[in-house]
């Protein structure tokens, strides 16, 4: 499907596009659209492995296994991810953090999706994607500054490629898809990964990023995480739809259902979305189906809405532990491996230990500098009123004087 420069598409779209399905895949293009009648599933949780008949695939909807070099990559980010999950946890009981919200039970969707994206790509997280961020190679320090409140998002989005978490929800997909659209019409190899939670798919936002980028066939990734809430709210109350994924074929997308803690599937799925995304065939809606063990924040009761038989019957179903046991059955690991990348989450946990120990200077004119690239008026005179204010505080402080901010002279 092309878009012409002035974003119209030609009337024969539609059917360029069918007829693409038909000839890749063998399929009509609802077929291709729709979700595989069962979610994708590879590895069972007891983490032996599924015959090929008990996966879900189906004509269109087939995946093969990931290489043994890219499911160690990925078990060693795993064990990092929740390192860093019960590491944050405790930084915030300890003061050191404000807020986190923790994606224990969730870190297989995390690493799944930073890992299947090359250099040039973007990835859009929300504000539970922080190992998902870290996986993506920004400073571990760096990422969960933003949830000490000391500074602007906390890394330079440019370096990696890697959207500013967002705290409001589903804003992030119209970044992803702007981002996609640009890179579409310079020409750019450029696939963007949008996260997002299941409580996102009933926003507007969520509407307009996904017919956009149906329309303009951008190559963008849709990644749901359903981790069944939306804060308190169950999604039986957000959708009846028969699922998320089933959403997609109302936008002319594909849609795909996998076991977000199976890590296999996973990578999998989103090796070959990446590649459709890239080759494209335009966008595409993968939901994944997890669980958040802790609550959603700190300041979360989350025995308020859910029982304790709910969690754990997910417990049983934990990412990590089924990714260990298949890798051990494989062969794969051993305990000198599972030693040396425990050592390694360790030595992760101990950077953020250290760095967000740390004393940040404040400095107070920051609040002005980054709002716009060219300074209103306004704040223009704002910053001036305190910069006046704290030169006249320092020249008291030197003189031994006191200095109350809200007068106009030192006592």
């Amino acid at each position: 499907m092309t878009i012409h420069a002035d974003h119209s598409a030609p009337e024969t779209a539609v059917e360029d596009h069918a007829a693409d399905v038909r000839t890749k895949f063998g399929i009509s293009v609802e077929d291709y659209m729709l979700p595989a009648r069962h979610q994708i599933q590879m590895v069972n949780p007891d983490g032996t492995l599924r015959s090929h008949d008990e996966q879900g695939t189906e004509p269109g909807h087939e995946y093969p296994t990931p290489s043994d070099a890219e499911l160690m990559a990925a078990y060693e980010k795993l064990v990092v991810g929740r390192r860093v999950n019960d590491q944050n946890s405790a930084l915030v009981r300890q003061g050191r953090m404000a807020v986190y919200p923790s994606s224990h039970g969730q870190e297989a969707c995390q690493v799944a999706a930073a890992m299947c994206l090359s250099e040039g790509d973007w990835l859009f997280p929300t504000y539970r994607d922080a190992v998902a961020v870290m996986t993506r190679g920004v400073d571990p320090v760096e990422v969960m500054t933003i949830f000490r409140g000391d500074w602007h998002g906390g890394y330079d989005p440019k370096e990696h490629n890697v959207g500013i978490q967002c705290t409001p929800l589903t804003t992030q997909l119209l970044h992803a898809v702007g981002v996609a659209h640009a890179a579409k019409l310079r020409g750019e190899d450029t696939v963007v990964m949008a996260m997002c939670g299941d409580g996102a798919t009933s926003e507007g936002d969520f509407h307009e990023a996904l017919n956009f980028a149906a329309v303009f066939h951008l190559p963008v990734i849709f990644f749901v995480q359903n981790n069944k809430y939306a804060i308190s709210v169950p999604l039986s109350h957000q959708s009846v739809a028969p699922s998320l994924a089933h959403k997609a074929v109302g936008y002319g997308m594909a849609g795909e259902r996998v076991d977000g803690n199976d890590l296999v599937a996973l990578l999998a799925v989103m090796d070959r979305a990446v590649k459709l995304a890239r080759d494209g065939s335009g966008p595409l809606l993968i939901e994944a189906h997890t669980y958040r063990m802790q609550a959603h924040t700190n300041a979360d009761d989350a025995t308020r809405y859910r029982p304790d038989s709910e969690v754990a019957e997910w417990q049983a179903k934990d990412p990590l532990a089924r990714m260990k046991s298949y890798l051990t059955d494989k062969g794969l690991l051993d305990d000198e491996a599972s030693k040396k990348i425990a050592e390694h989450a360790e030595s992760v946990a101990t950077q953020l230990r250290d760095g967000l120990g740390e004393d940040v200077p404040v400095q107070p004119l920051d609040l002005f500098k980054y709002v716009f690239a060219k300074p209103t008026p306004q704040l223009k005179e704002q910053s001036e009123l305190l910069a006046s204010e704290l030169a006249r505080a320092e020249s008291a402080d030197n003189t031994g004087n006191t200095y109350n901010a809200g007068t106009e002279s030192a006592k």
